[in-house]
């Protein structure tokens, strides 16, 4: 909670006036009654004209510097609330940014967005209101009975008892409406889930005719969040009936009270009405206090989730080392490395070893689910090793500084990922300072030059969200192109040519093979014909080297390899 808090710290002035204006407003409400009691006792009474309107003006300017102080009120408390937010958000943002792929992994996509949406929201609804109720609701009710004990202490203790019931059904209905608020939050997570993965999903689903099943899933969701939302609302329901029968009741008893002393001179009529316009802002202040602590237990069930995610280990991180000027570029080696995903129960892989020296080209290859992808997002830092070591320039990934880590590595991803833009903002994510020369370069090596110059704005054509208005193999290029405009010394290809037919596929490795920059080129895919050139080919089965070497060798001393080039090619393999 440290961390929300610390969001406070640039609208502390905000913080502090929205309240005192309040404080404010509220002492002038409770002057108001005494007021009203004078104009009855000495104006009415009396038949002084003159009293009952100096009074009356005095009650119209009341209200307009009541007016004048809640509208105040409610603009510091406004903007210190959305103020808070838009930080909380964005450090909220920055820390999942800082996640390690495990973190988010365990975590999920959903309730992460979730958190940055509906629990931020929700805790900006708890600061504005508790800016404005935290001190004048409690400031008119005990104001209230210390007035109405001026008045008349028999009477008075009838205030005194109507706040204990009153504190007592709120206690009671927050002591059971706060743990449902954070199973509410929590059922909200999977159906934001649900929802998130039916969109993503969506042509999937209609190409299986799924629709009817998956409506029916999400509304047995939507179902269990209605009924815990039902639940919690009948709860917090209880709360106006039950403070509206226990304030009629005092009213009933103060109107009775009071009727009895003016009959016998104690109390004048203008008490009797003062005591109780008191006891129903009393009552006012009350709901208002109640409604705001049940919005209040949403908001600290949503801080909490919050608080969770800020002060969450981000995982395993880097070190601080920088590899010497004079290191290899590009030299990627593993000794020994095996890894197992949090809760995977099996491990990945197993004991991998092999050095790629600086311009090589390493094939990695093997049937679905044997570890491929996961050897890449080791070499790219993404996960530690669980056992073994990678070093890359010389230095242990686990000893290099993140920064310099990333900036040796260029990435594309098995799926291929477009940002909303244009193409050009989408390459330059590769290097913003790139040039048209160097970008046109980079689409002409990832053979996506031609499609690219067909479009009437050329590199400024626009990118809907995940680049929807472009095919599977233009995406896969494009993101080839974005990761080659960045000067790197590593390129990994994860299974990024699988969309592109064969002449396509084969023109991209001649043109990357050709290329002035010689990267370290790690190229994982499931086709042989991508990795056959390779200057070293790993063959992965279950998460284990079956096979090593070139494309001849692999033929003659790998059945698994021989078999996927024999199956894929049609025909048989030479052996030695």
């Amino acid at each position: 909670m440290k961390r929300i808090l610390g969001c406070f710290k640039e609208y502390k002035v905000q913080t502090v006036l929205a309240p005192l204006f309040k404080f404010a407003e509220a002492a002038l409400d409770l002057l108001v009654p005494l007021v009203i009691a004078a104009i009855i006792d000495r104006g009415i009474a009396q038949r002084n004209t003159g009293f009952i309107l100096s009074r009356g003006g005095l009650l119209v300017l009341f209200a307009a510097v009541g007016l004048a102080l809640a509208l105040t009120a409610q603009f510091f408390s406004a903007k210190a609330a959305i103020g808070v937010a838009t930080t909380l958000r964005a450090r909220l943002f920055d820390k999942i940014q800082r996640l390690s792929y495990a973190r988010l992994d365990g975590v999920g996509a959903s309730a992460l967005i979730t958190r940055l949406t509906s629990d931020v929201a929700t805790l900006q609804t708890g600061i504005n209101l508790a800016l404005r109720l935290l001190l004048r609701s409690p400031f008119v009710v005990f104001g209230a009975m210390a007035v109405a004990f001026t008045i008349d202490t028999r009477c008075a203790l009838i205030f005194a008892a109507v706040i204990a019931v009153l504190l007592v059904i709120v206690f009671l209905i927050l002591l059971v409406s706060i743990p449902r608020h954070t199973l509410v939050q929590r059922e909200l997570d999977g159906v934001t889930g649900a929802a998130r993965e039916n969109l993503s999903g969506v042509r999937v689903i209609r190409a299986f005719l799924m629709e009817e099943e998956e409506k029916r899933e999400f509304e047995k969701r939507s179902a269990r969040l209605k009924a815990l939302s039902l639940a919690v609302g009948r709860i917090s329901a209880l709360l106006n009936p039950a403070t509206l029968i226990a304030v009629n009741i005092a009213v009933i008893a103060l109107i009775w009270s009071g009727a009895v002393r003016v009959n016998i001179g104690s109390l004048t009529q203008g008490q009797v009405v003062a005591l109780y316009n008191l006891l129903s802002q009393i009552l006012v202040e009350l709901i208002k206090m109640a409604n705001f602590m049940i919005t209040a237990a949403r908001a600290a069930a949503s801080a909490k989730r919050i608080s969770a995610v800020l002060e969450m280990d981000e995982g395993e991180k880097g070190g601080s080392i920088v590899p010497a000027e004079n290191a290899p570029q590009g030299e990627v080696e593993f000794k020994n490395v095996g890894f197992e995903y949090e809760n995977a129960g099996a491990p990945s892989l197993f004991d991998i070893s092999f050095k790629a020296k600086p311009g090589q080209t390493i094939g990695i290859i093997g049937g679905t689910g044997s570890g491929k992808s996961t050897l890449s997002y080791l070499v790219s830092g993404f996960f530690f090793p669980t056992s073994g070591e990678i070093f890359i320039d010389g230095v242990s990934i686990r000893e290099m500084a993140s920064d310099a880590l990333r900036s040796r590595i260029s990435v594309v991803p098995q799926k291929a990922v477009l940002t909303e833009g244009t193409i050009r903002s989408n390459l330059l994510m590769g290097d913003p300072e790139a040039d048209e020369a160097r970008l046109v370069s980079a689409l002409k090596t990832a053979q996506a030059y031609d499609f690219v110059a067909e479009r009437e704005a050329g590199l400024d054509e626009r990118v809907s969200r995940g680049g929807s208005n472009f095919s599977g193999g233009q995406k896969q290029r494009l993101s080839i192109a974005r990761a080659l405009v960045k000067k790197s010394e590593i390129l990994i290809l994860d299974d990024s040519a699988s969309a592109l037919d064969y002449a396509t596929d084969a023109r991209l490795r001649n043109a990357l093979k050709n290329t002035e920059e010689k990267r370290t080129t790690f190229i994982i895919s499931q086709r042989a014909a991508s990795i056959m050139h390779a200057d070293l080919i790993i063959v992965l089965d279950d998460g284990r080297t079956v096979g090593m070497g070139r494309h001849e060798e692999l033929l003659s001393c790998c059945p698994i390899y021989r078999e996927i080039y024999e199956m894929q090619t049609g025909r048989e393999a030479k052996r030695a």
